[in-house]
């Protein structure tokens, strides 16, 4: 059983940068690939970025790829989505979820075991 519990999210004007962080529970945090999804209000949850066990690779939406950017420190328990250039369109609750499987951004929200509450970003133009 994994916890995951993210902070960090709050408003920001477009072109700021926020980075928002997710912390687990539990000693096999390193065995699972960690992802980001978001969800605006009305849309479908969707797929943000993706790092893998030791992170040494990562995938990303192509709408974030260049300015946002996936970490992890397995140490601490914690994985970082630093997120710079924000844009209005990047308003939504953004959520961590870990999983047994790194599948790049071919992974959607199914392929996740756990999910975190989620922390809201708001991005005013």
């Amino acid at each position: 059983q994994v916890q995951l519990v993210e902070s960090g999210g709050g408003l920001v004007q477009a072109g700021g940068s926020l980075r928002v962080s997710c912390a687990a529970s539990g000693r096999t945090f390193s065995t699972y690939a960690m992802g980001w999804f978001r969800q605006a209000p009305g849309k479908e949850r969707e797929f943000v970025g993706v790092i893998s066990q030791r992170g040494g690779r990562t995938d990303y939406a192509d709408s974030v790829k260049g300015r946002f950017t996936i970490s992890r420190d397995n140490a601490k328990n914690t994985v970082y989505l630093q997120m710079n250039s924000l844009k209005p369109e990047d308003t939504a609750v953004y959520y961590c979820a870990a999983g047994l499987y790194y599948r790049g951004y071919l992974g959607g929200p199914r392929d996740y075991n756990y999910w975190g509450q989620g922390t809201q970003v708001t991005v005013s133009s």
